[in-house]
């Protein structure tokens, strides 16, 4: 678990690594067979207990990967939307090209 800024959220928010996120993925799919009352508490409920945020939204945890995520921009320190994204779309800093 790492504090990551969100673009979706437009705030810092607790992302999940891959092993992490491979858990709350499989109880993502296995709330849909729950009825409506029940469905996503283990979810919402093992993301708190990992992270310490109160997630509202079942749906938000699943954009709360770190590798979704490029590096920080070496500008204003925002993760890049994407790992290939070219520039930073918080401030606009050209991305060096890593290849050269």
């Amino acid at each position: 678990m790492k504090l990551l800024w969100c673009w979706r959220c437009k705030m810092d928010v607790p992302m999940l690594d891959d092993d992490e996120f491979r858990k709350a993925k499989d109880l993502y799919s296995a709330d849909f067979k729950k009825i409506k009352e029940d469905r996503f508490k283990p979810l919402l409920r093992y993301y708190y207990e990992l992270t310490g945020f109160a997630e509202t939204n079942p749906v938000a945890i699943l954009h709360h990967k770190i590798t979704l995520y490029g590096p920080p921009c070496k500008k204003c320190g925002k993760p890049y939307r994407t790992p290939v994204a070219s520039f930073c779309a918080a401030c606009g800093n050209i991305r060096p090209d890593e290849n050269s």
